[in-house]
C-alpha cells in the first residue's frame, strides 16, 4: 500500500511539474504571438499610408523635428531608416542593444552610452517601448515615442 501510495504521488508531482512546463511554454507563446500581431498590423498601416501618398517624413518636418535618433535596427528599424533615406530628416545615429552591428554610414550606439542631443528619439522595438522609453528618459530630455503610435497617428495628423 506504501509503494502504491509513494507511486500515485509520484504520478501526481510528475503531472503537475509537466503542466507548469506546459503553462510556461503556452505564456511564451501567446507572448510572442502577441508581438508579431501587434507588428503585422503596423506594418499593414503603414502600408496603407504609402498607398494613400503619405510618408513618415512629412511628420517629421511637420512636427519639427529635423534630427532624430533611431532605437532598434532590426527589421522594422531598416525600413524605417529606409524611409527616411532621402528626405530631409537627419538621423544622427541608431540606438541598439547589439552595438556591434552595421548598418551603412550610420553610427549605432549603446543605450548605456552617452547620447548626442536629438530633437527626437524614435523606437522601432514596439513591444518594449515603455521599457525602453524608461530607460532614456534618464539621459535624454528629447521626446521618445514609439514607431507604432507615429504611424497610427500620421494619418490623423497629415
Amino acid at each position: 500500500m506504501k509503494k502504491r501510495s509513494i507511486s500515485v504521488l509520484l504520478m501526481a508531482v510528475g503531472a503537475m511539474a509537466t503542466s507548469i512546463v506546459e503553462r510556461k511554454k503556452r505564456r511564451k507563446a501567446e507572448k510572442i504571438s502577441g508581438k508579431y500581431c501587434a507588428l503585422f498590423y503596423m506594418m499593414n498601416r503603414w502600408v496603407r499610408l504609402r498607398q494613400d501618398g503619405k510618408n513618415l517624413s512629412s511628420y517629421f518636418e511637420e512636427q519639427g523635428y529635423r534630427k532624430i535618433a533611431v532605437y532598434g535596427i532590426g527589421y522594422v528599424g531598416e525600413t524605417f531608416l529606409a524611409e527616411l533615406k532621402n528626405s530631409e530628416i537627419d538621423i544622427a545615429y541608431g540606438i541598439d542593444r547589439r552595438e556591434s552591428i552595421t548598418y551603412s554610414d550610420l553610427k549605432i550606439i549603446s543605450p548605456d552610452m552617452i547620447m548626442e542631443d536629438v530633437d527626437m528619439i524614435v523606437v522601432t522595438a514596439i513591444d518594449y517601448f515603455e521599457e525602453i522609453e524608461e530607460k532614456l528618459k534618464e539621459k535624454m530630455k528629447c521626446p521618445i515615442i514609439s514607431l507604432e503610435d507615429i504611424i497610427f497617428n500620421v494619418g490623423q495628423i497629415l
